[in-house]
């Protein structure tokens, strides 16, 4: 024996609440969207019939509007069965005119109400219908005496501590935020709420103004935006500061000119998270809730092709307007440098406009390039800021490439443009441009070094005898990173308990070269370092070099090994000691 399912509206309405619907909030939404459905049909049947929403508040909540109406039979087919979208279907509710699909909209009145009334009659003939249906899932059916207009009028009677859902000063903002681009004029006890028009078809209208009003700031451009797949139409409002890359990127989306919601995400790509949009669309799916989209191809379509045109867009400011662009990019860098790691032309427009820190300050790419013939770069923030004086003192241009999407920047730059106009630069090249020193003062520096070998021997360190400003400066550290990489891992090695993982990182290191892991450069420039050519004491010249070398660590920001912390103890003591009148 087949057995039908029963259904408990009780609980229906409650996993409506917490579980598909944020508010209940959506039940006007819901009234709305049903009243401009059957006035779409109705005039399908009949162009010139009126087209209006009229909408009272008191006791109760009354809504009525000039559609299509129902039949008895449509009542219960629509009004009496829950989810039965196959039904609206056949009777053309659900085709591409039409704001509902679900066929659970009704329901949501049960989020605010005890009872519900509608009396409708149909265009297409007969009688008034009375339904009554209440919260506990019963409803009656009666036929209406007396002469009834075409259309459709629903009573809500508030269920108790929802009085307030039902009040004007709640439903007039509500329907206004879902209606206000609706077709239909809609009336609020006397007062139409609703703009009916989307202010972007009007070639006159103050869009900036528009922008203040329902996102809150005043835009830096506003974009007309179309996707004719979808059929959307809408503005695209440009942020005018920045904003942190990880803000939510949240947009104003209308279905059909029904509002689904102020904060939906996902219509851009993620490089533009600058741009806030207000859009129309008629054929991307929301979710059942109708408060989001659902992300399905079309709306990856729809993402792409919003991104290409706010692209195009910039590409045209920059050949229109270029301070304007320059004003932009400074304010969005991220996003733009972040389109520009795939694209060529924005990535001539970053070369063009945006600011990078150098040796000369923060200047465009392409400034720098004409200034000094090619682009180096150093990788490393901490390694740039350690080698910038040096090399600005040396008339070495050096660009940092270690803030976020730099370095990716540089690397398609210098392909597409030839290793010669953008390549990385190695610590050991600026090592080259600086000068010897006079052989006296190189041949007294050497000895002392090997008088003080055992201090830097210590930190796997070179001592190298270089003259270069600033003079300020009396060491500075270059490590070579790939030996670096190798005493790393010999260090893991000797401090695994594992001897299988020992043995293998044991065979990585076999075969490394053997050269030092860093290289300190005195300043024989430098009034300390050419009074350490003079110094007599062994002791005293090995407590230098290493206190020195510490200092060169400390100026280059480099993590401070257990080796380096200790020798900065043991060098200050020392130091301090001495100069207090110990030995």
């Amino acid at each position: 024996m087949s057995h039908t399912f029963r259904v408990d509206l009780r609980g229906i309405i409650d996993l409506l609440s917490h579980h598909l619907y944020s508010s209940p909030r959506v039940y006007v939404r819901e009234l709305l969207q049903n009243a401009v459905d059957a006035i779409t049909a109705r005039r399908e049947l009949d162009p010139a019939c009126p087209a209006g929403v009229t909408i009272t508040c008191g006791r109760t909540l009354t809504i009525t509007d000039t559609g299509v109406g129902l039949t008895e039979q449509e009542v219960h087919e629509l009004l009496s069965t829950l989810g039965r979208t196959s039904k609206r279907d056949e009777l053309g509710f659900a085709r591409d005119g039409f704001l509902g699909q679900f066929g659970v909209g009704m329901l949501s009145c049960f989020l605010v109400a005890s009872s519900v009334t509608v009396v409708t009659r149909s265009a297409r003939g007969g009688p008034g219908v009375r339904w009554e249906a209440d919260s506990s899932g019963n409803y009656t059916v009666s036929a209406v005496d007396g002469d009834v207009p075409v259309g459709t009028t629903v009573v809500l009677t508030a269920s108790r501590g929802n009085e307030h859902w039902l009040e004007a000063d709640v439903v007039g903002p509500l329907v206004k935020d879902y209606g206000d681009l609706l077709p239909a004029a809609v009336t609020l006890d006397g007062a139409v709420v609703t703009r009916g028009e989307r202010p972007w078809d009007d070639e006159d209208a103050d869009l900036s103004a528009y922008c203040e009003q329902v996102m809150g700031f005043t835009p830096f451009e506003a974009i007309p935006i179309e996707v004719e797949a979808a059929g959307l139409t809408g503005v695209a409002f440009v942020l005018p500061s920045g904003v942190h890359p990880g803000t939510r990127q949240t947009h104003r989306v209308y279905l059909k000119r029904m509002l689904v919601g102020d904060n939906v995400e996902g219509l851009l790509p993620d490089w533009a998270y600058f741009v806030r949009c207000v859009v129309d669309a008629s054929s991307v799916r929301p979710t059942a809730s109708r408060e989001s989209l659902y992300q399905d191809e079309m709306l990856m379509a729809v993402r792409e092709e919003l991104g290409e045109q706010i692209r195009d867009w910039l590409i045209r400011l920059d050949a229109i307007e270029p301070r304007r662009a320059g004003e932009l990019l400074a304010a969005h860098h991220l996003g733009i440098k972040s389109l520009a790691r795939s694209d060529d032309e924005m990535l001539r427009l970053v070369e063009r406009w945006l600011p990078f820190e150098t040796t000369d300050g923060p200047v465009p790419l392409r400034q720098f390039k004409r200034k000094h013939g090619a682009i180096l770069y150093i990788p490393d923030v901490d390694e740039f800021h350690q080698l910038a004086p040096v090399a600005a003192a040396q008339g070495l241009g050096l660009v940092n490439a270690g803030y976020a999407y730099d370095l990716e920047l540089l690397n398609r730059l210098g392909a597409l443009d030839g290793p010669s106009v953008a390549r990385r630069v190695a610590p050991s090249e600026l090592l080259a441009a600086l000068a010897d020193p006079e052989p006296d003062v190189e041949a007294a520096l050497r000895l002392r070094l090997s008088e003080g070998a055992a201090a830097l021997d210590r930190h796997d360190c070179d001592a190298v005898v270089r003259d270069f400003d600033p003079v300020s400066l009396p060491a500075l550290l270059i490590t070579n990173a790939e030996q670096q990489r190798k005493l790393d891992t010999e260090q893991t090695a000797e401090e695994t308990t594992d001897p299988l993982w020992a043995e293998l990182l044991g065979q990585l290191t076999a075969g490394s070269s053997s050269s030092r892991a860093e290289q300190l450069v005195l300043n024989c420039r430098n009034p300390l370092v050419q009074r350490l050519a003079r110094l007599t004491d062994p002791a005293l010249v090995e407590l230098t070099l290493e206190s020195l070398y510490v200092h060169a660590v400390l100026q280059a920001r480099r993590a401070m090994r257990p080796k380096d912390t200790a020798a900065l103890n043991r060098s200050f003591l020392e130091l301090l000691d001495r100069a207090v009148g110990g030995k």
